[in-house]
């Protein structure tokens, strides 16, 4: 055994356990920890098989973005788990029928899946050895995909405004902070000078 499939070993079966440890943990922050760890050592199978960008996006999107926010929300929300485990028993029917519906198309897909011939005698075009993977990919994104990656940051722009529209809502007595207001004012304005005579302190209308 090489020090490749060692180490393929070592990353699949990390994963595999991580995930595992995800589903079966009762501790939800102890969860969303295994699942930071599946997630860097499927970045070490991706590195393996030389797809190094997608190795640094699970790091960074997933890891670095996504998992370590759901680990602040789950910590920082004073959520009741047991009063959500208390209607477990109900829905476990739906849930186990729902489960053994997708198992079983599972095995049906995998079970009558099959390579075509013609795609393993095609030769592919391979990528430069002076170039990177990720440089390659840049270059079809940017040149032949350019309009689609136009548009797909456009619906997620469009998907921004219309969540960030959905949310913002004026409430009354909420005290919201006002930029141009704060920027406008003046020393007559943020503040007032009085002479008080020694000994005499203030008016009670201005304490």
């Amino acid at each position: 055994m090489n020090a490749a499939a060692a180490f393929f070993y070592l990353f699949s079966g990390i994963t595999v356990a991580s995930a595992f440890m995800v589903v079966s943990s009762r501790n939800p922050v102890h969860s969303v920890l295994f699942l930071i760890l599946a997630f860097v050592n499927a970045a070490g199978l991706f590195l393996l098989l030389g797809a190094e960008f997608l190795a640094m996006l699970l790091v960074v999107v997933y890891v670095g973005a996504v998992a370590v926010l759901f680990l602040f929300v789950v910590m920082m929300l004073d959520v009741d788990f047991a009063e959500f485990r208390q209607g477990f028993l109900n829905y476990l029917p739906v849930g186990a029928l729902v489960g053994l519906i997708f198992l079983v198309e599972l095995l049906l897909v995998v079970g009558a899946w099959v390579i075509d011939p013609k795609i393993v005698s095609t030769p592919v075009a391979a990528i430069p050895a002076s170039i990177s993977n990720t440089e390659a990919l840049g270059q079809v994104l940017y040149t032949q995909y350019v309009y689609y990656f136009q548009a797909a940051g456009l619906v997620l722009l469009v998907a921004m405004i219309g969540a960030i529209v959905l949310t913002l809502r004026d409430r009354p007595g909420v005290k919201r902070q006002n930029v141009v207001a704060q920027n406008a004012r003046t020393k007559e304005t943020a503040m007032e000078v009085r002479k008080v005579p020694s000994r005499a302190g203030l008016p009670e209308e201005t304490v």
